[in-house]
């Protein structure tokens, strides 16, 4: 195993540590600085149409420095893989898709897209009804993401790509593309398409998986919506930016993810409809057909036929299959401990194909009790598995880059 320093798995924090006074001061400043102008462009009092990414921009940035060499530090904006206008040149007359490739696929970028689009779409006030039961469970359905790592070592798969494999189990398709593309180059085709290949069949698979492992009445289980607490606009707001800094300086590797789906958060709570309009719609939506358009058509023969891809679908589905009973366990868990009036299936939310898990899970209890309403739960649960399978994506890329 590679030596591990535990300090350097928090690259913001160490980066800020080893930095001089001033420097560390001055990013400090710079973050709290970023926060005010979120908050002021929220409120109005500043135009909220530049301030607020201005703002969030800034708060991020200068927590998410880290390490590029051993002497060099820099932020979330890396190197170009190509800067010379000649390479450009060349590299853009291949075929019509080729600028999609270079400029939004091969560097990540359209995996933030469509994060900052999941953004938008999802309601974190779900998730601040129960912050501590979600997050619990989203981290036991991190199960199969993180013992495919071992099993896959055991295998004779080299550490970099073994964690590119276990990101799988994390059900969470622009994360994986993300891991792959920094640990696994030779292999992100098809790491890629086999995610999105099961993620479309967690619709199909998990229904089996509930009813395999918890009975009807405890599926049936009616929970109480009446007792939810009132999450307003400002406290989801303050939580995404706070939890967004903290994050990009804990694990600035994986910042443009943090950074781009709480900045969608931001956007859908500041009620600008303009930007929520655009990054809802075309961003969103844009970014995943042309994500799937290159997933197909990166998918040639030779792809297909590298020896190591038999593995990755078994490894795959092996890893999805163990974070779905990690999930169901985190549920029983929760319905021990609550008394028995927290529903199991919720667990299987934890999983964070968002919506899609929290869609089964709610199938799933409405099949075994037509009036129980479990959705604000298990949606809690998936948004807070986007965050932890990007802490788990930031650990393995930081260890083993």
């Amino acid at each position: 195993m590679p030596h591990i320093d535990i300090l350097h798995i928090f690259q913001g924090v160490a980066t800020l540590v080893a930095a001089g006074p001033t420097v560390a001061i001055a990013r400090i400043v710079l973050m709290a600085l970023g926060i005010l102008f979120v908050y002021l462009g929220a409120k109005g009092t500043l135009e909220p149409l530049i301030m607020i990414p201005m703002g969030f921009g800034m708060s991020s940035v200068n927590a998410a420095v880290l390490y590029l060499s051993e002497t060099t530090t820099g932020t979330i904006f890396l190197d170009p893989m190509a800067s010379e206008p000649g390479n450009l040149v060349n590299v853009l007359q291949i075929d019509f898709l080729q600028p999609v490739y270079t400029f939004m696929f091969s560097n990540g970028l359209i995996a933030c897209l469509v994060f900052m689009g999941i953004g938008v779409i999802s309601d974190i006030g779900y998730m601040l009804i129960s912050p501590f039961r979600s997050m619990f469970i989203a981290l036991c359905a991190e199960l199969g993401t993180v013992l495919t790592f071992p099993i896959a070592v055991a295998f004779g798969v080299p550490y970099k790509e073994a964690a590119a494999i276990a990101m799988i189990g994390s059900a969470d398709g622009p994360m994986v593309l993300y891991t792959s593309l920094i640990l696994a180059k030779d292999l992100f085709v098809p790491i890629t398409i086999v995610a999105y290949l099961y993620l479309s069949l967690t619709y199909a698979g998990y229904p089996y998986l509930i009813k395999l492992l918890i009975p009807k009445e405890l599926r049936g289980i009616k929970m109480d919506t009446r007792q939810n607490p009132k999450v307003t606009k400002a406290e989801k707001m303050t939580f995404a930016v706070i939890t967004s800094v903290l994050l990009c300086l804990l694990f600035p590797v994986a910042a443009p993810l943090f950074m781009s789906f709480f900045l969608g958060i931001v956007i859908r709570e500041s009620g600008v409809t303009q930007f929520i309009d655009f990054i809802g719609g075309p961003v969103l939506y844009g970014s995943t057909f042309f994500l799937g358009l290159l997933l197909g058509v990166l998918c040639e023969a030779g792809t297909i036929l590298n020896p190591k891809v038999l593995m990755l679908l078994v490894l795959g589905m092996l890893a999805l299959l163990i974070s779905g009973i990690g999930g169901i366990i985190g549920g029983y868990i929760m319905y021990w401990t609550s008394g028995r009036t927290f529903n199991p299936v919720i667990g299987i939310a934890g999983v964070s194909c968002v919506p899609t898990t929290a869609k089964v899970a709610q199938k799933a209890v409405r099949d075994a009790n037509k009036v129980a309403q479990i959705l604000p739960w298990a949606m809690g649960a998936s948004i807070c598995g986007v965050i932890s399978s990007a802490i788990l994506a930031a650990i393995y890329v930081t260890l083993l880059r």
